[in-house]
């Protein structure tokens, strides 16, 4: 029998488990270094393809509006198919889009592959996270495993830095796409040959037609709404219009679900309170996250002068605080204490993280300054996120695994579109403001310069402040909501049998 027919017998691990979470962990390095390699190279390629300052945005808006909309689609998928093809499917077409981002001779070409990256990450995703939910059952196994998979996630944060500085800087942007495609490459077969899916964890029901529909635009329409409002004001008829067309969508879709039998979203994913907690609290976590990743990316280039490579080089204190925080704290504290209690004061501590970086000036020194703030965002965020990502998988059917790591995504990627938009439309209004006040005082052109910087400082560290509020709110709520005890050493998700099963043979076992 061929390594690619072998499947895991119900409640018994894989054998090979360890060797899947390589190649799984492999192809969410791609990702998170895609999307960190972009951000670098965004200058360079707008430049190269003639992209204007307005449609620059499209960059990220294409790949986050078929990303986010298609997520629920793709994690419903997964639970189809099944989650190792679903998987190797969408590191194909996430590789084949790369090479025509690569390749993208103009703006148009260039906004395409950016969408079926997207649309072929909705459903990577997914598989992935619910691969490692169904696989690793046993609750010690799965604190290490979700460790290690958020701390090569966090490397791919400081390798999509760096890598995408070097190659940007002395190769060509064009390059920062083509490198997924290895990445690709190599996990793909290994997945194909080493991954196995426990024996019935599919969901063979019926797709929800309508609830892919209604979802599909209820999302797109809320992400375009906040990308919209960023470029065009909060007050433009069409922003206005896509978040009413975004809420009576959503709102229609949750009345599907409560009435179909077979649906998109099972509203018991969501109805949990621990899992709405985390999802919450996700989400506001990305919102702060997102625009001050953007922020101090242009602080550093335009501000203070840093190249490419040098940038990626300062962000790798947040890296290490980040793999810290998920490795040493959150994977060894997971099943010693209650998610809460790592979530909660992990959001907090990267608040206060936050709070340092409201003190940049045009001539901030990076060690004083920089540096803590840095370290302090990134081991919260890392103590965070660990128990979160793991939780939000933990107890529902191994049938709806997908669905419940689409959530996951859904609710970073919903925050961070909200977050780009909420934040840099702050920044720009307190950048204008600044102008307005001080320009007129500056009567030559190297005092106008100092003083269109001093306005761009003034307005990131204003966002900022918002960012502060925002992680305080993630962690009050993950402190409030998120009510599960101490995971045990016993079974969690993923170790129930049949398509049949009933949600008490899958609850883990946790001291409430």
């Amino acid at each position: 029998m061929s390594a690619a027919a072998v499947k895991a017998a119900p409640g018994v691990p894989d054998a090979g488990r360890w060797k899947a979470l390589v190649f799984i962990a492999l192809a969410q390095l791609m990702v998170v270094l895609d999307s960190t390699i972009v951000n670098i190279a965004l200058p360079s390629a707008q430049q190269d393809l003639g992209i204007s300052d307005g449609n620059r945005q499209w960059v990220v808006t294409a790949y986050a509006l078929a990303f986010g909309g298609l997520l629920l689609f793709g994690g419903r998928i997964a639970d189809l198919w099944g989650r190792k093809r679903t998987f190797v499917v969408g590191l194909i077409g996430f590789a084949l889009a790369s090479a025509l981002g690569g390749a993208a001779t103009n703006e148009a070409m260039m906004f395409g592959a950016r969408a079926l990256q997207g649309a072929f990450g909705a459903l990577l995703a997914p598989a992935a996270l619910s691969l490692l939910a169904v696989t690793f059952t046993d609750a010690k196994e799965r604190a290490k495993a979700f460790g290690i998979y958020g701390a090569i996630a966090g490397g791919g944060a400081a390798v999509g830095l760096i890598l995408g500085g070097f190659l940007t800087e002395y190769l060509d942007w064009r390059w920062t796409f083509f490198v997924n495609i290895p990445f690709a490459a190599v996990a793909a077969a290994g997945a194909w040959f080493v991954v196995h899916e426990p024996e019935g964890s599919r969901n063979r029901s019926t797709l929800d037609i309508p609830g892919v529909i209604l979802s599909t635009l209820g999302l797109v329409a809320l992400v375009y709404g906040f990308t919209r409002a960023e470029s065009e004001g909060w007050s433009d008829p069409t922003t206005i219009g896509m978040f009413v067309a975004s809420a009576v969508l959503l709102l229609t879709f949750a009345l599907v679900e409560s009435r179909v039998r077979a649906p998109l979203l099972p509203l018991r994913v969501v109805a949990d309170r621990t899992r709405g907690g985390i999802y919450l609290s996700l989400g506001l976590a990305i919102i702060g996250m997102f625009g001050l990743f953007l922020f101090l990316t242009y602080y550093l280039q335009i501000v203070k002068g840093y190249s490419p490579v040098k940038t990626g080089f300062a962000f790798l204190p947040m890296v290490a605080g980040m793999i810290t925080g998920s490795t040493q704290i959150g994977t060894r504290l997971m099943t010693r204490v209650a998610p809460r209690f790592l979530m909660g004061p992990g959001f907090l501590v990267g608040a206060v993280g936050m709070l340092l970086l409201t003190q940049l000036e045009i001539d901030t020194s990076y060690a004083a300054v920089l540096l803590p703030g840095m370290l302090l965002l990134g081991l919260g965020m890392g103590t965070a996120f660990m128990p979160a990502m793991s939780m939000a998988t933990q107890g529902v059917r191994p049938q709806d695994a997908g669905v419940a790591s689409a959530m996951v995504n859904t609710s970073q990627q919903v925050g961070g579109a909200i977050g780009t938009a909420l934040l840099n439309t702050i920044a720009a209004s307190a950048t204008a403001s600044y102008l307005t006040d001080h320009i007129g005082g500056a009567t030559s052109r190297s005092q106008q310069q100092l003083v269109q910087l001093q306005a761009q400082v003034d307005g990131y560290t204003s966002a900022i402040w918002f960012a502060v509020g925002i992680l305080v709110a993630a962690g009050v709520i993950a402190l409030t909501l998120v009510n599960a005890g101490r995971p045990g050493s016993g079974q969690v998700a993923g170790s129930g049998t049949g398509e049949g099963a009933e949600d008490e043979l899958l609850v883990p076992v946790i001291a409430h």
